[in-house]
């Protein structure tokens, strides 16, 4: 929850949708295909998709590596089958390792994955992979594949004079991360990845370094909305050995002058928060803390929570149930209030003001009507330290007794925060250090220990034998500060 605002939910794409299925040539094979969304459109998809990341996701706060990032992706993508793309590149303030690209030459790296590489050829890889799928069409395809289907039921308003959605799927910024390519697509992306960073005079055989870490790590999406690159880039063997089948069909000496700079990019990631930053809140037990905003909450012991960019929110074990905590609109809670219980469709109970842990408060019951049936559900509406704060807890109406109870002790429980443990806690980060005499990763974390266990330690630094002596100068990856594991 780095930076709350409120969401616009309503974000839709529609297109213009002709009665027969468009026929187009793929950048890449030159081969004719099925499409309904032309590259304009691709562009304008892509272009909302980007702003629902920055806004819902975050982008790392640091504009030199930003424009580290956009000079090795377009440097790629500029010599690709779509030069003239508006190609962006930008690294997202995520932990969970990933990599994803939107219609139209949008193209992110999460700060999960940056963390795990070590040199700039990796990165060339990963977002020549995601270029691919770009020049490629692949998200296009999956889209048209699915409209059409649509059609073919009757679902897709064929006979409307006006619009037609490109199905629900697409509809909002973030569902087109969760689109599924197909295995083929998967394989040309890596070939095209391949050959991108080849050609760029990269030293490809960093490439599948990045999948074996990838799968050596045990990844995590609890505090993130992003699906892992294990969800969206199946990581089999077979995809590591087609890399290394390809190394063998090199020339000799091919590769002998080709590009690593490891020092170029261990320099832009030192320093860099490694994991999820405590700073932008935190959960401890089933108490969220936020130290920049200053508050605290307690949720329903056992249920799920979850901290995204612009909201809290806790599922209950049954997934009948919800808590979610976003900033609200109005800066008082009697405006909030008013603006959230005003809103059509929304009927609402007989609203208090009340004081809740010295914090002033309005709060009402309401019933709202919703595609899935009748939901009932406690609203609170919290003003402190500058801003105010909409939690909202709510079940199916026929539920809403049986959570009542945890309803309110939780909306009771928001309250500030004085712990100087909490207000003064700070993330973990990169630190490079260069061994300068000959020593183990394990010697090295006996010496200066990370905050994070020698196994972990291990994958960031992408050595598989901990006890294996380093050459002196080398560059090791320490990870420093914040809450150790």
């Amino acid at each position: 929850m780095s930076s709350l605002s409120t969401i616009n939910r309503s974000t839709r794409w529609t297109f213009l949708l002709p009665l027969v299925a468009a026929c187009a040539t793929n950048p890449v094979t030159g081969k004719p295909e099925l499409s309904l969304v032309s590259e304009q459109q691709e562009i304008q998809m892509g272009q909302q998709g980007a702003q629902q990341v920055a806004q819902e996701v975050g982008l790392i706060k640091d504009q030199a590596l930003q424009n580290y990032v956009q000079s090795v992706g377009s440097a790629i993508a500029t010599k690709s089958e779509r030069p003239n793309l508006p190609w962006t590149f930008r690294a997202v303030d995520d932990p969970s390792p990933n990599a994803f690209a939107l219609p139209g030459g949008y193209v992110f790296v999460t700060r999960g994955l940056l963390d795990l590489m070590n040199n700039e050829a990796e990165l060339a890889s990963v977002l020549g992979h995601e270029i691919g799928h770009v020049t490629a069409r692949h998200s296009v395809h999956q889209m048209s594949q699915q409209q059409l289907a649509q059609l073919a039921l009757g679902v897709g308003a064929i006979l409307s004079p006006t619009v037609a959605q490109l199905g629900d799927v697409a509809s909002q910024g973030l569902g087109l991360l969760f689109l599924k390519y197909s295995r083929d697509d998967e394989s040309q992306a890596d070939d095209l990845g391949f050959r991108y960073a080849l050609n760029q005079g990269y030293d490809v055989r960093y490439m599948d370094d990045v999948f074996r870490s990838l799968q050596r790590i045990e990844e995590s999406s609890k505090q993130s909305p992003l699906p892992t690159w294990l969800q969206t880039h199946p990581g089999e063997a077979d995809r590591i050995q087609a890399i290394d089948k390809k190394l063998a069909q090199l020339q000799p000496n091919q590769l002998a002058n080709a590009r690593v700079n490891a020092s170029q990019y261990l320099q832009r990631v030192n320093g860099l928060v490694y994991g999820a930053d405590p700073r932008n809140g935190f959960f401890q037990g089933n108490t969220f803390y936020h130290p920049d905003l200053r508050f605290q909450i307690t949720l329903p012991s056992g249920w799920q929570g979850q901290n995204l960019a612009q909201a809290v929110m806790a599922v209950s074990p049954q997934q009948d149930a919800m808590i979610q905590l976003t900033l609200a609109q109005g800066n008082s809670p009697e405006n909030a209030a008013r603006t959230f219980l005003s809103q059509q469709g929304i009927q609402a109970g007989q609203a208090s003001q009340q004081t809740v842990n010295g914090v002033p408060a309005v709060a009402s019951t309401f019933q709202a009507q919703t595609e899935q049936g009748v939901i009932q559900g406690l609203a609170a509406f919290f003003t402190y330290n500058g801003a105010t704060y909409q939690v909202l807890a709510y079940a199916p109406a026929q539920r809403y007794s049986a959570y009542e109870a945890a309803f309110r002790q939780s909306l009771g429980s928001f309250a500030p925060v004085s712990d100087s443990r909490v207000l003064n806690v700070q993330p973990n980060k990169i630190n490079i250090v260069t061994v300068q005499q000959p020593t183990s990763l394990a010697a090295f974390n006996q010496r200066t220990p990370s905050t994070i266990p020698l196994a972990e330690l291990a994958i960031v630094n992408q050595i598989e034998d901990p006890n294996k002596p380093l050459p002196a100068g080398t560059p090791v990856k320490q990870v420093t500060g914040g809450r150790p594991e």
